[in-house]
């Protein structure tokens, strides 16, 4: 199997994470991609031009990284890092508001990265970094999800969201959110796929 991904992608590293958690990444092989450029076969695997993409044996291929980590849970073994009947939709739940978190930080990002500085939409920045606030606000004033050497899916996606932060907005959260510093601090020293996929600085 292909990964097509970029070592700065939080997507993509959430999969790869879930890779190395569930002993599949030497199944792998990664791509580097390219979503800004045409000629990417990034654009061939998947229409929309978005990472990652995961090419499977047979030439098809799997999106988003939902979908991909799914897959690699079927291939572990059903409940691997996304429990089975009822108990998994809270994990579910947990893993869309931190790629909602993911998104909304990427807007911003791009916002600031393609377009001229007096043509920046500041509203518009506004309203995403206030998506991320009240998200993170909301999660230091929950339950989190439990650490384990084998996370569930949730904990991996609020891990991966959480380093973003750090990444792309040079760790501002952790100023408010004492209890969720005190967790990432967790996860990175109880899982060991935390470090191995922490991007370059960028």
């Amino acid at each position: 199997m292909k990964l097509r991904s970029s070592p700065f992608s939080p997507f993509g590293r959430k999969v790869v994470m879930v890779a190395h958690i569930l002993g599949l990444f030497d199944r792998l092989g990664i791509a580097t991609a390219d979503p800004s450029d045409p000629n990417d076969p990034l654009r061939v695997d998947n229409p929309l031009g978005k990472l990652p993409v995961l090419v499977l044996e047979d030439g098809s291929s799997l999106y988003d990284s939902r979908v991909i980590v799914d897959y690699l849970d079927h291939l572990a073994g059903e409940g691997a890092v996304i429990p089975t009947g009822e108990a998994k939709f809270p994990v579910l739940r947990m893993q869309a508001l931190a790629d909602g978190i993911l998104d909304a930080s990427i807007l911003q990002v791009y916002e600031n990265r393609f377009r001229a500085e007096d043509r920046r939409e500041a509203g518009w920045i506004s309203y995403q970094a206030e998506k991320v606030k009240r998200a993170l606000t909301f999660l230091e004033n929950s339950v989190l999800p439990v650490i384990s050497a084998r996370p569930d899916v949730g904990a991996i996606a609020l891990a991966c969201a959480l380093g973003y932060q750090d990444l792309r907005f040079q760790g501002a959260w952790r100023k408010d959110n004492p209890k969720l510093v005190a967790w990432l601090k967790d996860f990175a020293a109880a899982v060991p796929a935390y470090d191995l996929t922490r991007p370059p600085a960028a």
